[in-house]
């Protein structure tokens, strides 16, 4: 068993909101963190893991409602690495899909943090298949795409194709 590191951000996935759906590993890591920053659909069971002695820190998103500006998410992260913390950034879902787990990340890495990434399973998956929908089956579904719902407002060039996503089978 791997030991958790001062000065390293472990950017770590939650899953979909069910506790018992935290990898093994993801526990591990709260268990033993002195800060823990997690978003806003974080289980409370999840958050109740950590020790009484870790600093929690909700900078959790909601539309439409005031929120935590990302700059001051990836301050905050930062902050607590370099001095030396054993810091758990707690994402929903898995940290890099519809996340902002690769803008931490490089945030992280250009001031010269160490980021370790242990995924979590997303909601896209976990979803359907709560329902019994296969997301793939040889004979009714080929393939799965999972989509952004928003590109970033000062983005140059917008990458979703609506129109050939609407029209593949």
């Amino acid at each position: 068993m791997e030991i958790i590191v001062p000065g390293i951000v472990y950017l770590v996935g939650a899953g979909p909101g069910d506790p018992e759906l935290l990898t093994l590993k993801a526990l591990r890591l709260i268990k033993n963190c002195d800060a823990l920053v997690h978003d806003a659909l974080i289980p409370d069971e999840i958050i109740q893991e950590a020790r009484k002695s870790t600093e929690i820190f909700h900078v959790g998103k909601r539309a439409g409602k005031c929120s935590v500006p990302q700059v001051e998410i990836n301050t905050l992260i930062l902050k607590l690495a370099k001095e030396g913390k054993k810091v758990v950034r707690l994402k929903g879902g898995d940290p890099f899909v519809f996340s902002r787990g690769g803008e931490e990340v490089s945030f992280l890495e250009k001031n010269g943090v160490s980021v370790e990434i242990v995924p979590g399973i997303t909601s896209g998956i976990a979803a359907p298949t709560y329902f019994g929908i296969p997301l793939t089956h040889r004979d009714a579904a080929s393939s799965v795409t999972f989509v952004t719902g928003h590109e970033h407002f000062d983005k140059e060039k917008k990458s979703v194709n609506w129109r050939s996503l609407a029209e593949s089978s």
